[in-house]
This record gives C-alpha cells, sequence and structure tokens, in this order.
C-alpha cells in the first residue's frame, strides 16, 4: 500500500504497560500514526503519550476529545504537554460528541455542537499562541488565561466532522477534519466540504477493521457496533444525509421500541459490508486501499480480532504496509 500515513487506534487490547513494546513492533511494520480513542476506557491522552515516549518518530493524534468533557483551560494545558512530549508530532483531534457521552457520563449539556467546537478551535489557536485570552465566546467564556508553557510547536487542530456545516467548519477554522463511520464511496461526498478550506487540509479516518474470512462472525461483531452506534442521533443523522434512512429505518425503529435483538437482525448485510471492513488481510488491505483513494490522507485502523484472548497486535500486523 503506498501511502506516507497509516495510523492505528490505541489504546489496544493489551494494559498500557504494555504499549511501548507493541508500539515499537507495529513501527517496524510501518505504522506511523497512533490515534486515541476516549469512549469509556482509557482517556484520549495518556495512551498517546506513553507511544510518544516509546518512539521518537511515531505521529500522534486525538480522534477525538470533546470540548464539553474539559474546561478550555484544562484542555489546552493537556494538548501543550502533549505538545511539548512530542514537538511537531501530536494532532489535536477535537469533536462534539455525543449526548450520551456528554450528558450521560460527564454531566454536562450537550447543546449548540457547531458552536461549542468552533468556540474552542477558536480559543486554542490563541491559546496555543501565548496570548492572553480574555473573551466572551458565544458557548462559554474566558478570563485572563494565559498558557505559562505555550507549545513551541502548536499542534494542528482538527475538527470530528459528519454533515456539511462541521466539515466545513473543519475545513475553514481547522486543519482538517476526522471522519468516522463511513465507506470509502461516502468519502467522496464528504472530503469537497473540507477542501473548501484549502486543498490541502489533512483527512483522517477511523475504520474498523475484522479481518476474518468468516463472514458470518464478522457480520455478528458488526452488526453489534452498528446499533450501538448508528441509532445515536447525530450519526442516524449523519446516514440519512449519506442516503440510508430507507435501508436503515427499521432498525431504528425497533431499537426505539426496545426491541434490541429485532434491531441486530435487521442491520441489512449491505450496510454492514459497507461500513465494516471485513475479510482476509490482503481484502482488507485492498479496502483501505480505497479509502486513500477517495481523499483520506491518513487511514487509522481500529482492529476487532473475533479470536477470543489473540495477541493484541498479531491482526495489526497482518494488515500492516509492509504485510503481503
Amino acid at each position: 500500500m503506498d501511502q506516507a500515513r497509516f495510523g492505528i487506534t490505541v489504546p489496544l487490547n493489551a494494559p498500557l504497560t504494555e504499549h511501548p513494546r507493541l508500539i515499537r513492533e507495529l513501527r517496524k511494520a510501518g505504522y506511523t500514526d497512533v490515534w486515541s480513542a476516549e469512549v469509556d476506557g482509557s482517556d484520549g491522552f495518556t495512551p498517546l503519550a506513553v507511544a510518544a515516549l516509546a518512539d521518537p518518530d511515531v505521529r500522534l493524534g486525538t480522534a477525538i476529545v470533546s470540548p464539553y468533557t474539559r474546561g478550555p483551560a484544562t484542555l489546552a494545558m493537556t494538548a501543550a504537554a502533549l505538545a511539548e512530549v512530542a514537538p511537531g508530532r501530536f494532532h489535536l483531534g477535537l469533536g462534539a460528541g455525543s449526548a450520551p457521552i456528554v450528558e450521560g457520563w460527564n454531566g454536562a449539556e450537550f447543546t449548540r455542537p457547531y458552536q461549542r467546537v468552533r468556540d474552542t478551535v477558536r480559543f486554542l489557536r490563541a491559546a496555543f499562541a501565548g496570548e492572553k485570552v480574555t473573551e466572551e465566546y458565544e458557548t462559554f467564556a474566558v478570563r485572563g488565561f494565559r498558557l505559562s508553557r505555550p507549545p513551541q510547536s502548536p499542534p494542528p487542530i482538527l475538527v470530528a466532522a459528519l454533515r456539511p456545516g462541521m466539515l466545513r467548519l473543519a475545513g475553514r477554522e481547522a486543519d482538517g477534519a476526522i471522519l468516522n463511520w463511513l465507506s470509502a464511496e461516502d468519502v467522496e461526498r464528504v472530503v469537497p466540504h473540507v477542501r473548501e478550506g484549502g486543498p490541502d487540509k489533512e483527512v483522517v479516518a477511523r475504520i474498523f477493521v475484522v479481518p476474518t474470512g468468516d463472514r458470518d462472525t464478522a457480520r455478528a461483531i458488526g452488526r453489534r457496533m452498528i446499533t450501538a452506534y448508528l441509532t445515536v442521533p447525530v450519526y442516524a443523522d449523519f446516514h440519512r444525509w449519506l442516503g440510508r434512512e430507507e435501508q436503515l429505518a427499521p432498525m431504528w425503529e425497533a431499537w426505539a421500541e426496545g426491541d434490541r435483538k429485532r434491531a441486530l437482525d435487521l442491520v441489512p448485510d449491505t450496510v454492514l459490508d459497507d461500513l465494516i471492513v471485513h475479510g482476509e488481510p490482503a481484502e482488507c488491505r485492498a479496502r483501505i486501499a480505497r479509502y486513500v483513494a477517495a481523499g483520506v490522507t491518513v487511514p487509522v485502523l481500529a482492529v476487532i480480532d473475533p479470536r477470543p484472548g489473540a495477541d493484541p497486535i498479531e491482526a495489526a500486523l497482518a494488515l500492516a504496509p509492509t504485510a503481503g
């Protein structure tokens, strides 16, 4: 596979104490990037700090951290600290997240996500530049904050985006976009909105990969993932915009009625096969290459190994640029 950047999602399915060794092995196999996922396991920054100290050249990114779950100053300080540990190698990926995470788990109010992300990008630009920030933003106020250790290499800021408004924001005010839960064909529809802000904007995509030739197992895993994510309103609206409303409406209706088993059964194989990369490793590598051809600059694999107790990076190594 011929592209400059190739990423893996962390944390891996192993204790963080084992990550330095695993990151070094992945780097030898051609992975250039590690990008964190912050949901209900590790936070978005600690695994990246571990990776930064494990390898002096690995590139790092958060995909994503939410501006609702950390105050503006705390977010700026945390990002600046990681930028100091890995100067020129860290990208800060911001995303609104979703109501279950923001409200249900963190006690914040999930309102006006577009404005909150926009305001946070503007604040962080000023903070990373070492400015003293006193500003009444539309969704929060900051009074008299200045980073005492501003990063010598301010990290690029990327915005997690789904629909046109946020995609254009990612291209206009940030350094690019982070994509999620879409097919390679969907990328061709999404990327032009980002590139309205410039032809060189970064486009990072998290790609879910189940590397197995056992189609039934892969689809069973995919169905559980799709019902967990695509029933969340922000993702449901995204797929309506992408044109999947007719295909997914029966699943959404069953889920809303509380019939989880029926919802699983109603996930169409066509949608599942579009959104989850699965098959033998060579087939998966070919599918991943299609994302790059469609405009993704950094494919970031989220590898799901269906084998219980499997080596935490065996499947990732089979998908690496040096494999095959």
